[in-house]
């Protein structure tokens, strides 16, 4: 589709595009659909082609599908594969694009702002350098649920500030659902914290602790690599991690994506911006439903698609067109 026709498509529309990010992965991921549309497997040769290592292998064998180098762009892929397979089959141009961590530069790429081969050759370099960034073990992630923001903001600063090392607010995923990043240590610390004060916590099966300040590092490294990239504005607005704004100019998304590395993704944020849009659809657009699930709590959304079967992409392919009256 031309960037012109992209653009004027998503101004007609009640609908989103999520992006998830990494923990969706999962061997064998899109085999069904690889059966029976040959641009699935067509979009990851492509993408192999870039990196010089065969995603399709490691997406269907779950080989390194766990070390983040390798997650990011085969995960990256697959969201690309099922957009492309979306708009063959006639599906609608969303209003914007918001994309969780990675799922960012899934959505850059279907908004026509980077081109494939530069992303995944982006991710794969993101991946190795957050690897590098904390040696294993040292870092760790947790979910905290059932309290409010400023509680685990409040934990985390006093944990960083009487142990060694950080812990950060890493995600607001929603309402009583942050996740925290850091020291392994004070991350356990901020684990006992809130189940003392009656809250949750679980720790997730992450390598690297993201989006917060241990990431800085490898920031610096990788804006070095964003500056020799080509970025274009998107051709249809993309909700950023950072700020839940959309950019204005081409710099602000280099900004924007350097920073993620070691700031908090507001997902809370970019669903209350789709809500002040009159957004009434959101579709999950990669492996898995994590963000159609939250998605699903949210009084303004009238449905969450996920598409990655084609029973599912069935489904939501004819909900939103006869929502939308594009079909009787």
């Amino acid at each position: 589709m031309s960037a012109k026709r992209l653009e004027q498509a998503a101004q007609a529309t009640k609908t989103a595009f999520l992006f998830p990010g990494q923990g969706s992965q999962k061997a064998t991921m899109l085999a069904e659909l690889a059966e029976q549309f040959r641009g699935i497997e067509d979009t990851f040769a492509e993408a192999s082609a870039a990196v010089g290592f065969d995603l399709w292998h490691i997406a269907q064998s779950g080989e390194k599908l766990d070390q983040t180098a390798y997650t990011q762009p085969v995960l990256l892929t697959a969201s690309i594969a099922l957009w492309r397979l979306w708009l063959e089959l006639g599906g609608v141009v969303p209003k914007f694009f918001a994309g969780h961590s990675l799922g960012e530069y899934s959505a850059l790429v279907a908004a026509e702002a980077m081109t494939l081969a530069d992303a995944v050759k982006l991710v794969h370099l993101r991946g190795q350098l957050m690897q590098d960034a904390v040696p294993q073990g040292e870092g760790a992630m947790a979910a905290i649920l059932g309290l409010d923001d400023a509680q685990v903001v409040e934990m985390c600063q006093q944990a960083s500030q009487a142990g060694t090392g950080f812990v950060d607010a890493a995600n607001y995923n929603a309402q009583g659902q942050v996740v925290i990043a850091g020291s392994a240590a004070l991350v356990q610390q901020v684990m006992a914290a809130a189940k003392a004060q009656s809250g949750k916590a679980i720790a997730l099966p992450v390598s690297v602790p993201s989006h917060c300040r241990l990431m800085q590092p490898a920031a610096e490294k990788f804006a070095q690599a964003l500056e020799q990239t080509a970025i274009e504005l998107p051709q249809v607005p993309i909700i950023q991690n950072i700020n839940a704004a959309v950019a204005t100019d081409a710099s602000q998304l280099r900004e924007a994506l350097t920073a993620q590395l070691y700031q908090s993704v507001q997902w809370t944020g970019t669903m209350q911006y789709l809500q002040q849009h009159d957004i009434q659809y959101v579709v999950e657009c990669g492996p898995g439903n994590v963000l159609s699930n939250l998605a699903k709590r949210l009084t303004f959304i009238e449905k969450a698609f996920p598409i990655d079967s084609k029973s599912r992409i069935e489904d939501a392919l004819h909900a939103i067109l006869l929502a939308e009256g594009k079909i009787a």
